[in-house]
């Protein structure tokens, strides 16, 4: 048998070895913390509402507030409607992000909902442009980073592929120094004249597939040892006179 080449393909193995089973472990960490993720997000969606200055000082403080549920009370400026692209339930259309400016002072970015392309120009839907105050229940959810494969946003033409909070501020106070919170709000479903724009649009789940690829990196490297195993047993058997 040949027994300097014998230990080079065992160095090799135990490297993948390692490798394989160094992954597995890691994908078990990922799937405890995405596990407590989950958990942490179905807690925030289900408590009941906290104030808009609650979750302003939880993300001041370097924590992240996004999924908190938060009732605001305030007037829409809707001549300043933003749009992003969106699908929901198979239907293609746009999510309508307008200013509310709160009792208080405040602003924030409020995703209204969905609506279909045919119902994007406001005077299509003109009796859901409630002028008077509003109580507003949403979800927090944070900027979003422009994907691999996410294309450019269109502020000039009013077209957002993904939400950009700083670029959709300038846009919508034509680049002025207008302060707003530091996350969106995604309005829940509610009674909205003439049921547009169709709130309640966030989407809860999340993948969790971790246990499987930590499954999958087991038993690769278990099909490695059978197959050093037999192959070792292959050589002995060959020298054996």
């Amino acid at each position: 048998m040949q027994k300097d080449g014998l230990v080079g393909l065992t160095a090799l193995m135990l490297a993948a070895l390692a490798v394989l089973v160094g992954l597995g472990v890691w994908q078990l960490k990922r799937l405890q913390w995405k596990e407590g993720l989950i958990a942490e997000i179905e807690t925030r969606t289900k408590s009941p509402p906290i104030t808009l200055a609650d979750a302003v000082a939880i993300a001041r403080q370097g924590r992240d507030p996004s999924y908190y549920r938060v009732r605001v009370e305030g007037r829409f400026h809707h001549a300043q409607e933003l749009y992003l692209y969106a699908v929901a339930d198979e239907r293609v259309g746009w999510h309508v992000i307008a200013p509310l400016e709160t009792v208080n002072g405040d602003m924030i970015l409020v995703d209204r909902g969905f609506v279909s392309d045919e119902l994007k120009d406001p005077s299509t839907r003109a009796s859901g442009q409630v002028e008077n105050v509003v109580a507003v229940t949403g979800i927090v959810r944070s900027t979003e980073v422009q994907g691999l494969f996410m294309p450019d946003n269109e502020p000039k033409a009013n077209r957002w592929f993904w939400r950009d909070l700083a670029g959709m501020t300038r846009s919508a106070f034509r680049g002025g120094t207008i302060e707003v919170a530091p996350f969106f709000l995604e309005a829940e479903k509610s009674d909205v004249p003439g049921g547009w724009p169709e709130g309640g649009q966030t989407r809860l789940e999340i993948p969790n597939n971790h246990l499987h690829y930590a499954i999958t990196w087991f038993l690769l490297a278990a099909c490695l040892l059978v197959i050093y195993g037999l192959y070792v047993r292959g050589l002995y058997r060959r020298d054996r006179p």
